[in-house]
């Protein structure tokens, strides 16, 4: 068991090299956001380009468009029920997320299977919320899943969905087993947040608290990892991971100090300057 600890912060965080464009670092496609849920795919594309993705792409319902390009207009769109668009632009993105705010209705369902067909293993996907759900009722995707290597990122509830382990005793041995037949990273959200991954190993995350508990922080999580994987990929890839999940928490916990609850949004807009304060070197 690993304790996620500050310092991993300037390991990743490196200062940017002087000779540097967009293209170095990373392409995000973040899909989701029904017109019920657009909120959610919303704050995790915001998140990516906040935290220094080179470039990010929204695959999410029309409805969505206008509310995107007003709060994220650095981000580009595309309309997720088209499967031509969606296909060109799977095969553009080094890092997918889909589920916030995506849904469990059949055109959700259509939009997953699209993503998980056309995502190949030299890609990261970022599996979290809806898509979980959906996952669990539809086991046929576990030969995919078991190529991509994805992360899932669910909070408790949606990990006993998929995993079959009740709340009550989900524990390390019966959580990395399932884990590892999924052949994926699991980040499972709670008090103390646990990442079991791919090479075995474990870390947790001993910061936090319950003034995250508020709807849209696990799609903001979702996508600060999508942001830092993407420009940070020449690193350790466990560590980004730690990293990033460290990164959502520590500024939560900087800001509760004058805050009774902190918002997802409060988090973004405070992840530039995070970010610029533990750098470390190249």
């Amino acid at each position: 068991m690993h304790i996620i600890e500050k310092k991993i912060l300037n390991q990743i965080i490196t200062t940017r090299p002087l000779e540097s464009h967009k293209g170095n670092f990373g392409r995000v496609l973040t899909i989701g956001g029904n017109i019920q849920f657009g909120g959610a795919i919303i704050m995790a594309t915001s998140a990516a380009v906040h935290c220094g993705a080179g470039l990010v792409t929204c695959a999410t319902s029309m409805n969505n468009l206008t509310s995107l390009h007003t709060i994220v207009p650095e981000a580009m769109y595309i309309d997720y029920q088209s499967d031509f668009l969606l296909i060109d632009a799977i095969t553009r993105a080094d890092i997918l997320l889909i589920g916030p705010g995506l849904g469990t209705d059949t055109t959700s369902l259509q939009i997953l299977q699209t993503v998980l067909q056309n995502t190949s293993s030299q890609q990261l996907l970022i599996i979290d919320g809806s898509a979980i759900s959906l996952i669990s009722l539809h086991h046929e995707f576990f030969p995919l899943i078991k190529k991509i290597h994805p992360i899932f990122t669910p909070h408790q509830m949606e990990w006993e969905r998929l995993s079959g382990i009740k709340i009550s005793v989900q524990d390390d041995v019966k959580n990395t087993l399932f884990q590892q037949q999924l052949q994926s990273t699991v980040i499972l959200k709670k008090h103390h947040t646990t990442i079991y991954h791919r090479d075995g190993s474990i870390s947790k995350l001993q910061i936090g608290g319950p003034f995250m508990a508020t709807g849209g922080m696990g799609d903001t999580l979702a996508g600060i990892i999508a942001g830092f994987l993407a420009q940070f990929k020449l690193k350790h890839y466990e560590h980004v991971i730690d990293a990033a999940v460290y990164t959502h928490s520590a500024i939560a916990k900087e800001l509760s100090n004058n805050k009774y609850v902190v918002l997802p949004t409060d988090i973004i807009n405070e992840i530039q300057r995070f970010m610029q304060e533990n750098s470390g070197g190249i």
